[in-house]
């Protein structure tokens, strides 16, 4: 499965690994290969167009290597989303010297609506990746679900 993220610039997609999910965000820049992964995980859960931008959640997170902080930033969502009984379509990120500022908009799960397949549990190290790729940046990790 994959998308396109006309505001971003970038795409998002899934790739496959054994009984968990890969998600991959490509984007012009490093933030916006972040906000495609996370668009990714999203779409782990459920079709991100069902979704809207009702409500705004702001995080910030400090890590110096770069696919650290994806890993911290998936995990800070998957937390965000999980305390706040949310999904979120909509990630406005900085990255500056290992500060990651986000901006993350969505509402309140509508099981009806929403039709969610499966939980996120967490994102892991494996096949963990971010590097400039093609022009742009790619940001992926695998994620247990």
């Amino acid at each position: 499965m994959s998308g396109r993220d006309g505001e971003q610039g970038g795409y998002w997609e899934h790739f496959p690994h054994e009984a968990d999910m890969g998600v991959r965000g490509v984007g012009p820049s490093l933030a916006q290969a972040y906000a495609q992964a996370a668009l990714a995980l999203t779409a782990v859960i459920c079709d991100p167009a069902t979704v809207q931008p009702r409500e705004t959640v702001r995080i910030e997170l400090d890590e110096a290597d770069p696919e650290l902080l994806l890993v911290d930033f998936l995990n800070a969502l998957i937390f965000e989303m999980a305390t706040r009984n949310m999904l979120f379509k909509r990630f406005d990120l900085s990255v500056h010297e290992g500060h990651l500022r986000a901006s993350m908009s969505g509402e309140t799960i509508d099981a009806a609506r929403h039709q969610p397949r499966v939980e996120v549990k967490g994102a892991t190290y494996t096949e963990l990746a971010v590097h400039r790729s093609g022009g742009g940046w790619l940001a992926q990790c695998v994620v247990d679900v």
